[in-house]
């Protein structure tokens, strides 16, 4: 696809190894793109990097743990060494902590908010100045649950309305520098992000409680998620529900906690 707007551009992602990172990079590898992938797990991302290959693009991995402002610099200057440019940024690492506001303890709450914001604040720090010499695209990964409130999700929910937050000045800050930011926030997507426990470890055998009838699947969401970056929308919100419980949380707070107390029922 040699048409895309994204052939042979240079595409940095956190958060690469497994859900959406992972489906944006296999789009971005059919449209002609070049990849840098990062995130902590080496061996995930060498399976995302051999699939990225057989697409027949070009890719690199690049270990990164977002929790570490060095380590995140660091990529960045890998990227440019291996690539010399980055054309888009995606600050897609992030987890969810799972618990009421009365169970979560500071650690819970350090570790929220380290990866989702400060770790998200910091890919966008470190990535800006090259996007600026690209005129490049940021794209920040957010969630739904930025508009509305879900009983023991209120960590997660806070984090992505940060990113929310985070967005909106980001667009504000570089205004004028040809640097677009696109803020995506999706709604119920197949991934891993369930799987995950508050410790941010891995596993395999948890049940996803999400309502089934209202995931998409992750490739058709990395689609979506791909066109919102090409048109450097400001913000998109996606899934048809995620889209009504958005609009409902916005609008008709008292009927969004009803609709999500039902949900949780």
């Amino acid at each position: 696809m040699s048409h895309s707007i994204f052939n042979n551009q240079v595409i940095w992602i956190t958060g690469a190894s497994s859900g959406l990172g992972k489906y944006m990079a296999f789009e971005f590898a059919k449209q002609g793109a070049k990849l840098a992938l990062s995130s902590r797990r080496v061996d995930k991302l060498e399976e995302v990097l051999k699939k990225i290959q057989e697409l027949g693009a070009e890719g690199i991995v690049v270990p990164c743990d977002v929790l570490e402002e060095e380590s995140l610099e660091n990529a960045v200057k890998e990227v440019i060494r291996h690539f010399g440019k980055v054309d888009v940024a995606i600050a897609n690492a992030g987890f969810g902590v799972l618990g009421k506001i009365e169970e979560l303890s500071a650690k819970d709450w350090k570790r929220q908010l380290d990866i989702n914001v400060t770790g998200l604040a910091l890919t966008s720090k470190y990535a800006i100045p090259y996007l600026k010499a690209s005129k490049g695209r940021l794209a920040l990964i957010g969630s739904v649950a930025a508009y509305v409130p879900n009983p023991k999700t209120g960590a997660y929910g806070a984090s992505k309305a940060a990113v929310r937050s985070i967005g909106q000045t980001l667009q504000l800050e570089l205004n004028g520098t040809g640097v677009s930011c696109t803020v995506i926030h999706p709604g119920f997507v197949d991934s891993d992000i369930t799987r995950v426990d508050n410790e941010g470890v891995f596993h395999e055998d948890y049940k996803d409680p999400r309502p089934k009838n209202l995931m998409w699947p992750t490739d058709k969401a990395a689609r979506v998620m791909l066109n919102a970056i090409s048109k450097r929308k400001k913000s998109f919100v996606f899934t048809g529900h995620g889209k009504f419980i958005a609009f409902i949380g916005q609008h008709f707070p008292r009927l969004g906690e009803w609709i999500i107390g039902k949900m949780g029922n």
